[in-house]
């Protein structure tokens, strides 16, 4: 155990029947860290696990905080806080995916680990207004809902609407049903804007359609894996703003969940995810596009199936870590021949 660590926190929806993470938090509180679990208890198919994983939990010193009575707390968010010389840190990892080794398996998702203090702050001010039982807080670079998410998303696509054709709008989501999100992006489309829509499930803004809906797109993948990751992107190249996010475009989700998107400001975390949205744009093998009646078809052409494309490359990634680790010790020797 780090004794460093001053304090974890945590949001949980759904764990699966044998949870690791609930051994890691019960072992840091049993050592004398500052543990808070913020679970929900009517996570829908684990409603039974997060019962006893809540008591564990409690039983090992664990503060647990639960659910509210009108909103489920359906986002992904943990903040370590730690004590480094003489200043406090924050370190935050937000995702799209729920803390459940079972899902974790078979669902495609994505998580940021950062170390950003300004993110850090507004995950320490998110949680203290959870534990207030206050909903509406006010943050600079989070999205919460159902505070912030869906006015701020609006206004991302009203400002795409702005710039006419030069606009560009791409989301990656599991459904779409907001009627006040899909009614903003029909108004985009109509000014000229190209709106690319992944949309996994039900989806009930219809493309194709002149004059309203003629500059979106929407395609479906169905691979091996469930497709579960949420992406927005607002405008493209280095101006883009962009998000990962635990919500879909559903009221149920901008209105009456708690959930969070995190802005990613890293070069380097921003072109991993466009590489992931452009690789899954370009799939024929497990796409399917929406036609203006609402049906799918496949696109029948050998190419590219998306899902196996990047997990071939995270398995490549994962060959290659030995020798970075390795090239990382001899640089650090070489460093520490050259001091001396």
């Amino acid at each position: 155990v780090d004794k460093n660590v001053i304090s974890i926190k945590i949001t949980i929806y759904r764990l699966a029947r044998k949870a690791k993470l609930v051994d890691y938090l019960c072992r840091a509180a049993e050592n004398g860290k500052d543990v808070t679990v913020f679970i929900e208890l009517r996570a829908r198919f684990d409603e039974q696990n997060n019962i006893d994983w809540s008591e564990r939990l409690e039983d090992a010193g664990c503060k647990i905080i639960y659910g509210f009575e009108e909103y489920k707390i359906h986002s992904k968010v943990c903040l370590i806080t730690r004590k480094e010389k003489s200043s406090i840190r924050y370190y935050t990892q937000i995702g799209t995916g729920n803390y459940n080794e079972r899902t974790a398996a078979q669902y495609t998702d994505v998580s940021l680990m950062t170390a950003n203090q300004q993110i850090g702050l507004e995950a320490n001010e998110f949680f203290r207004n959870m534990a207030l039982g206050n909903l509406y807080g006010n943050y600079s670079h989070l999205l919460v809902s159902p505070v912030s998410l869906k006015e701020t998303v609006l206004q991302l696509i009203d400002e795409e609407t702005a710039k006419g054709p030069s606009g560009r709008i791409l989301v990656k989501i599991n459904s779409m049903t907001d009627v006040d999100v899909i009614e903003h992006l029909q108004k985009a489309s109509a000014a000229g804007v190209q709106v690319n829509l992944i949309v996994r499930g039900i989806c009930c803004i219809l493309p194709g359609i002149p004059g309203l809906t003629e500059n979106i797109t929407v395609r479906s993948i169905v691979g091996r894996f469930l497709e579960h990751s949420r992406i927005y992107v607002f405008g493209e190249g280095a101006e883009a703003k962009m998000y990962i996010a635990s919500a879909d475009f559903m009221t149920r989700n901008t209105e009456r969940r708690v959930e969070v998107a995190c802005p990613i400001y890293s070069p380097a975390v921003r072109e991993k995810l466009m590489h992931i949205l452009e690789t899954e744009l370009a799939d024929t093998v497990k796409a399917r596009m929406m036609k203006p009646d609402g049906t799918y078809e496949r696109i029948f052409a050998d190419g590219i199936d998306s899902q196996q494309v990047l997990l071939e490359e995270a398995k490549a990634a994962e060959r290659d870590i030995p020798e970075q680790v390795e090239g990382f010790v001899r640089s650090l020797l070489t460093k520490f021949r050259d001091w001396r």
